[in-house]
């Protein structure tokens, strides 16, 4: 027979209806209880009630029958009271506890025990008292039938008129005796259990109900959607879709069977996500392209992917280490066997022979693969051919040797540098013969130790800033001043971002211009010998004539006015003052102090260079045209250098307009290089002109030298630029004077070029950077990398000048 517990246990109703039902019959039985037991109090309460005042009554009824000792009376009182229902004895004690009157005649003068029941409420004690509550005076007990009974027993106190009138009894008596009436409580047992019984019969309906209305509501709204929802689970456990729960319920219930429906859909859909990674995961283990094999503790294969059954095609049943190498025993440090050993992976290297005896080698990584309770029930092996990698390597290596060959024994000092400190962290053998430092005294170092103390902080900054830096001042270990070219470029180095530096020694090279350009300088001043001696001619004239004066004066002994004396003073001071202004020009500009570029105004050092040529141009005939804008702004060059340009373009201008008009005479063409420009004989009507022209424009200040000379032919453009070319006759140029000028724009970050017409003359525009602006389309980079090339000229340089310029 099946145990009633595990009944309940296995259904959801049942334990609801027992717990449900369990404490309903105890709240039920416990209200029950107390209904009872307050409705017997009622009752009782009422039958003691009644019983108190029936005695009352009785009290009542016999007190004149009691004064004047009527005995009969008395009796038929009692006797008539005592045979109402419910009544069963009514006595009357005296003090001695004597039953003086009854309605049961057998009892009347039968003496009680004063210790009995009914009298001990009173005697209890020595001295009774006079007057005892009512809930001590009522007593209850069964009969011998078993019936019970209520008992009230009141005491008959003794009045004034009982004590005066008859003398029957003394005044100091208190209580004469007691009336005790025995009433049936039948019938109010048959209430109160009457009471108990429909108490019952309400409880078990109420249980009944409720126990009804338990299993419909759990059948209808709990069991049969508790009963789809496993039919839903169970589906969706076996691996089928569970898309529609047939329950519509707007309360918790329905919360739950729509949960679960998309808890089903949910899983249905990562089910079928799992079967699809799976397939794929599947597919990749069989076409992974590099080796991958599962094998037990006695390196036999368990599983392979299609890799490793192409290259090795091995036997069932066929371990690892025959299958790969055609050896009988397992590998000597083997990563499998670790794995199986610790319980973790290992890669290593490995090297061998595949299929087609082709050498291979193997980056090899084996993992455990452990069970449920962790234990290590085989290993996966995964080997990735690095054959070509391993090529590479040796290709890379050999390719280190040669590049660090190269690094070592290249000409040019070479660093690598750290691209936050700039400390050097290696350079080549070449540093040595350059600056004299020992690798090792380098290394560690800052590279800015290298730049004179002065020049440190500036170039900090501007290392950083550019590519390419052009006449780098740099100092040897020696304290030789050297001139480098310094060439950077990011790179990596041991796995850090560093700069490598390239220095190219210039320091002869810069020794040589400056011997080309003092010797340019010298044929300059050559040049300017003739207008120096008019441009001295005029104040030596004006200071003979006013010594002359004098003098005469002197040898005739004239006097001489003060203000004429004043006047002649003033005049040779200030023709003095002009030609030591004019020497003391010569001798600045043939100086050869080295290149420092600072802010200057080129309008101002354009007027100086023509204020050289302004006697000798006007002796020529040549009218100069000046359109210089006032308080223009810096430019960053070499005062000296850049006179020194545009003296060769006045140079220029003037011997070109001069070979324009020398065929006046009766050579068509003039000159040779006005020949050359195919130029025709000039008109009288034209003009022999220079113009002068400097203004600001596109951030640059723009100086413009134009003349009415023989022009440039175009297929001598593109060679003005170059060393030693000249279209001057033998021992005229020498053809370094616009090479020269270019190079010194450049050195200045500006640019130069020539526009010209063949036989209309030549305009050459120079542009040089304003102090602190970029013009446009020209950053500082460009002008620090466009320098000149081997011939003189980058290849991209603006060609013309007029032919009879000094080349």
């Amino acid at each position: 027979m099946r145990n009633p517990w595990s009944i309940i246990q296995k259904s959801l109703v049942l334990k609801l209806i027992a717990t449900a039902g369990s404490t309903l019959v105890l709240s039920v039985a416990a209200l029950s209880y107390f209904a009872i037991s307050h409705q017997e109090e009622i009752l009782m309460s009422y039958a003691v009630s009644e019983a108190d005042r029936l005695g009352t009554t009785i009290k009542l009824g016999t007190r004149y029958a009691m004064m004047v000792n009527s005995r009969d009376d008395l009796n038929q009182i009692i006797t008539n009271i005592g045979s109402q229902p419910g009544i069963q004895a009514v006595r009357v004690y005296n003090k001695e506890g004597q039953i003086k009157f009854s309605n049961i005649r057998r009892e009347i003068d039968t003496v009680t025990d004063i210790k009995s029941q009914a009298c001990h409420v009173c005697h209890q004690s020595a001295n009774p008292p006079h007057d005892v509550p009512l809930e001590s005076r009522t007593r209850i007990f069964s009969d011998a039938s078993g019936q019970r009974m209520l008992g009230i027993i009141s005491p008959i106190h003794n009045e004034e008129g009982c004590s005066e009138g008859c003398h029957f009894h003394p005044a100091d008596k208190k209580v004469l005796g007691a009336i005790d009436v025995v009433l049936s409580l039948e019938a109010t047992d048959r209430e109160i259990s009457s009471f108990q019984n429909r108490s019952v019969a309400f409880t078990v309906i109420v249980l009944f109900g409720m126990g009804l209305a338990i299993s419909v509501f759990m059948g209808r709204f709990v069991m049969r959607p508790i009963r789809k929802l496993i039919t839903g689970a169970q589906l969706i456990a076996e691996g089928g879709q569970c898309t529609r729960i047939d329950i519509d319920q707007p309360d918790e219930m329905g919360t739950l069977v729509h949960t679960i429906e998309r808890m089903g859909k949910s899983i249905s859909d990562k089910q079928i996500e799992l079967n699809r990674q799976r397939d794929e995961y599947q597919t990749l283990f069989s076409l992974v392209p590099c080796i991958i094999t599962v094998q037990d503790r006695n390196f036999r294969l368990l599983r392979y992917n299609q890799e490793f059954r192409e290259k090795f095609r091995p036997k069932p049943g066929d371990t690892c280490y025959h299958a790969y190498k055609g050896r009988s025993e397992k590998c000597p440090n083997c990563p499998v066997e670790k794995s199986f050993d610790t319980g973790l992976s290992f890669t290593s290297e490995e090297s061998g022979l595949d299929a087609d005896g082709t050498i291979r080698h193997w980056l090899v990584t084996s993992s455990p693969i452990k069970n449920a309770e962790g234990q290590v029930v085989a290993a996966m092996e995964m080997c990735l051919d690095i054959t070509s990698r391993k090529q590479l390597e040796d290709k890379l290596e050999k390719s280190e040797r040669k590049y660090l060959a190269i690094f070592k024994n290249i000409p040019n000092p070479v660093f690598v540098l750290d691209e936050g400190s700039l400390a050097i962290l290696d350079c080549n053998e070449s540093v040595k013969p350059v600056y004299g430092f020992d690798r090792a005294e380098l290394l560690g170092a800052s590279f800015l130790s290298l730049f004179p103390e002065d020049d440190r902080e500036t170039y900090r900054v501007k290392l950083r800033q550019k590519s390419l830096h052009d006449r780098v001042s740099n100092v040897a270990k020696d304290g030789r001043r050297l001139f480098v070219t310094v060439r950077l470029s990011p790179s990596e180095y041991g796995g850090q971002k560093v700069l490598l530096v390239t220095t190219s020694d210039m320091t002869k090279r810069l020794e040589t211009e400056q011997q080309l350009i003092q010797a340019s300088k010298m044929a300059t001043l050559g040049e300017m010998a003739t207008g120096m001696a008019h441009e001295l001619n005029q104040p030596l004239s004006v200071i003979k004539t006013a010594s002359s004066f004098i003098r005469r004066k002197i040898d005739r002994g004239e006097e001489l006015a003060r203000d004429i004396l004043a006047t002649l003073s003033e005049e040779i001071d200030g023709h003095v003052d002009r030609a030591s202004k004019i020497i003391n020009h010569l001798r600045e500009f043939g100086r050869k102090p080295e290149m420092k570029l600072e802010p200057v105004d080129a309008g101002g050092i354009l007027k100086r260079a023509l204020d050289i040529f302004s006697q000798q141009l006007k002796l020529r005939e040549i009218e100069v045209v000046q359109d210089i804008a006032p308080d223009l702004p810096p430019v960053m060059a070499d005062a000296g250098r850049l006179e020194q340009v545009f003296i060769n373009m006045l140079i220029n201008a003037r011997d070109a307009i001069e070979e324009k008009w020398e065929g006046k005479a009766g050579r068509q063409g003039g000159g040779a290089a006005c020949a050359i420009a195919g130029a025709e004989a000039p008109s009288p009507a034209e003009p022999k002109r220079i113009t002068l022209a400097a203004h600001v424009t596109q951030g640059c200040v723009r100086v413009e030298i134009a003349d009415t000379g023989c022009g440039i032919p175009p297929g001598v453009r593109e060679k003005i630029f170059e060393p030693f070319f000249t279209t001057k006759r033998v021992g005229k140029g020498t053809g370094l004077g616009l090479s020269i000028s270019y190079g010194i724009i450049q050195d200045c970050g500006g640019a130069i070029r020539a526009e010209s017409e063949p036989g209309h003359g030549t305009r050459f525009v120079i542009d040089l950077p304003v102090l602190g602006e970029a013009p446009e389309g020209r950053s500082n980079e460009g002008r620090s990398s466009d320098r000149r090339s081997n011939k003189g000229r980058p290849a991209d340089a603006p060609a013309g000048t007029e032919g009879g310029g000094e080349q």
